[in-house]
């Protein structure tokens, strides 16, 4: 059973940003999976790397876009993405230089709850901005 899952409602209106929460909500649902199954350090470790990078590459693209729009709030959300970056990482690390324990449910719902309040919050914010250059 996924821990969380895409609707509508995670739409902020513009296709390929939605295409990438779309893809982060499936990736953090395989690092839930993968740890109720009890899979192997390594093979969490992996899906922890990926999720990682593509978040990044994600608020990467978001910062393009802000800068190419002149999204007044683009420092704000900045700074939200470079925190969930340093708390993402700091999680990362925790897990490589342990048995892998620090990946608990409680990580796996702290990650669920900021990603839906990101996305339902701060992103839904410059939906209208986008929208009205044209970037759907």
């Amino acid at each position: 059973m996924p821990l969380m899952t895409w609707t509508e409602k995670l739409s902020v209106g513009v296709a390929v940003l939605d295409d990438d929460h779309k893809k982060l909500v499936n990736m953090v649902n395989e690092l839930h999976d993968g740890l109720r199954a009890g899979k192997g350090k390594d093979v969490l470790g992996e899906i922890l790397a990926g999720l990682v990078s593509y978040t990044q590459f994600h608020f990467k693209r978001e910062e393009q876009l802000f800068s190419s729009t002149a999204y007044l709030a683009a420092a704000a959300h900045k700074k939200e993405h470079d925190d969930l970056t340093k708390q993402v990482l700091d999680v990362q690390t925790r897990f490589r230089n342990d048995d892998g324990s620090c990946l608990s449910i409680d990580v796996m719902t702290f990650l669920k709850n900021w990603l839906v309040k990101h996305i339902q919050g701060s992103d839904m914010k410059y939906s209208p901005h986008m929208n009205a250059r044209g970037i759907y």
